[in-house]
């Protein structure tokens, strides 16, 4: 299994970017992936994650109504959109997976796979 987060770079303070976590060897029959971020100096904290046996993903309270996860089914792909950035949110971005199970919770520990992280710097 292996999971490759791209599409992190350096934007400014209000604006947007789609973060996506590619996966191989991974089926989206049975899955969750959830979304992470570690920024400088911090602990790395739980974004919002998304699973097969619940419509609607879940989000932390500090990216709610800003950030919204999606997933692509024929593309193994699951996407993390990001508006009105904030220089807080600037870290590196990591999508974790794990498959079977029900739900999901932005808990690292319930999580098999990592991707390698991929960095958002919004300058403040």
């Amino acid at each position: 299994v292996q999971l490759v987060e791209s599409g992190g770079g350096s934007v400014q303070a209000g604006g947007s970017l789609r973060l996506s976590c590619a996966a191989s060897g991974f089926t989206f029959d049975d899955y969750a992936i959830g979304w992470f971020r570690q920024a400088p100096g911090k602990e790395r904290e739980g974004v919002g994650c998304i699973s097969s046996t619940d419509p609607e993903p879940y989000y932390a309270d500090s990216v709610q109504g800003r950030f919204t996860i999606a997933s692509d089914s024929a593309k193994n792909t699951v996407y993390l959109q990001m508006k009105s950035l904030k220089p807080g949110d600037t870290a590196v971005y990591y999508c974790a997976g794990r498959t079977a199970g029900w739900g999901c919770h932005i808990y690292e520990s319930e999580y098999d796979y990592w991707g390698q992280g991929t960095q958002v710097i919004v300058p403040s």
